[in-house]
């Protein structure tokens, strides 16, 4: 095991030349990023977690019921053991011939048993009262953190020149609002891994999972290599567009529809220019160049631009499928239903509805950090609404 240690936590990846672990440890006299440092944030995901449930119940549902959300969920199916069976053990979207056999089996006319089946489906989807209350946890988490960073970031040098980034690298001693920001975004990313498996499902799971892990990684590979000044940069970058983002989707399921379309509009226009123009021209900028004739090369730096290539990949797929939503609506009259991940798994059947029920119905959702991906997000596809 020592071993295996000592190859993993090699100076020569990690490091720039001349540097070792002995040069980066805290003193009384200045404290610097340590690995263990990340152990800090499995409890405090626990804790942001229990804050988000209790947040959820006593704040946001309180205010969603104040502002006529609904808060029932889709028409129930009425029970039946055999199609239950049929949907839970075979499939969701009986073909034609099950259809036809279930139609003798239980003496229903074959339109019948799709209704039933199209009722089923919607059964499983969330309530619009539980999508707002967790829009309103993270508007206001996204908020919290945006403002925070914002405070931060205007009273240091390299926010104004990026090259104040790698000034002294890497013996840039870790301040105390810098470790908190960095453990605050660390952990909530940890949270939202864990609890994307009991939210409201969506279509982009797969990608959004994707994501999180990126974002957990990106964070923490920064943090252990003390790129902590341009990570920083990156998750204020980052979590702006969800500060709008969330409030739109709340819009949306209050049914204020001009609200809706002006606030997704404003998103779009935020999250194209901070993603595709702002974070090439100003972090890759200094992360792929002013960092290489600062610092020279080692592994780790290139480790850590493949990485935010990645990001920058997935940044361009939303941006896309935003830019791809907008277009619909505009030339259609229809738009897919939402523009980042708040099309839920279980919303499958496609139906086609006029312009003004369909643009408010684009916003969603996440989502990034420095590895934000932006919290993070859209889905492509026609307008769905099982009735």
């Amino acid at each position: 095991m020592a071993g295996i240690l000592a190859w993993f936590w090699n100076e020569r990846f990690w490091l720039p030349h001349n540097v070792t672990w002995a040069d980066l440890q805290s003193t009384e006299e200045a404290a610097f990023p340590q690995a263990e440092d990340l152990y800090l944030a499995f409890p405090l995901a626990f804790c942001i977690f229990m804050i988000r449930l209790l947040f959820e119940r006593f704040i946001a549902k309180p205010c969603a019921l104040g502002l006529k959300v609904q808060a029932n969920g889709p028409q129930k199916a009425q029970p039946n053991a055999i199609l239950e069976k049929v949907f839970t053990a075979i499939t969701k979207h009986p073909d034609e011939k099950r259809l036809e056999g279930l139609s003798k089996q239980l003496d229903w006319d074959v339109r019948s048993i799709q209704r039933w089946f199209r009722q089923r489906r919607n059964q499983e989807k969330p309530s619009t009262l539980r999508k707002f209350c967790e829009s309103m946890w993270r508007f206001t988490f996204y908020l919290y953190i945006f403002t925070y960073g914002v405070r931060f970031l205007k009273k240091t040098p390299w926010l104004w020149n990026t090259k104040h980034c790698w000034s002294g690298y890497p013996y840039q001693p870790l301040m105390p609002d810098l470790h908190y920001y960095y453990i605050v975004e660390l952990s909530y990313y940890w949270s939202l891994m864990f609890s994307q498996f009991i939210d409201v499902k969506r279509k982009d799971f797969g990608i959004m999972f994707t994501h999180h892990i990126l974002a957990v990684t990106l964070i923490s590979f920064s943090y252990v290599t003390n790129l902590t000044r341009v990570g920083t940069l990156i998750f204020c970058l980052h979590d702006v567009a969800d500060v709008v983002l969330e409030p739109a989707k709340m819009a949306n399921y209050c049914k204020c529809q001009k609200l809706s379309d002006l606030l997704f509009v404003a998103f779009a226009i935020v999250f194209i220019v901070s993603r595709l123009g702002i974070y090439p021209v100003w972090i890759l900028n200094t992360t792929l160049f002013e960092l290489y004739e600062a610092l020279g090369n080692f592994p780790a730096l290139w480790v850590f631009n493949v990485l935010l290539m990645v990001l920058q990949i997935l940044n361009c797929i939303w941006s896309y499928l935003i830019i791809k939503t907008a277009y619909k609506a505009i030339s259609k009259g229809k738009v897919a239903k939402d523009a980042r991940s708040d099309v839920e798994s279980s919303s499958d059947d496609e139906e086609t509805v006029p312009r003004s029920k369909a643009l408010h119905s684009t916003v969603a959702t996440n989502g990034t950090s420095g590895a934000n991906g932006t919290n993070g997000y859209l889905t492509g596809g026609t307008c769905s609404e099982e009735h």
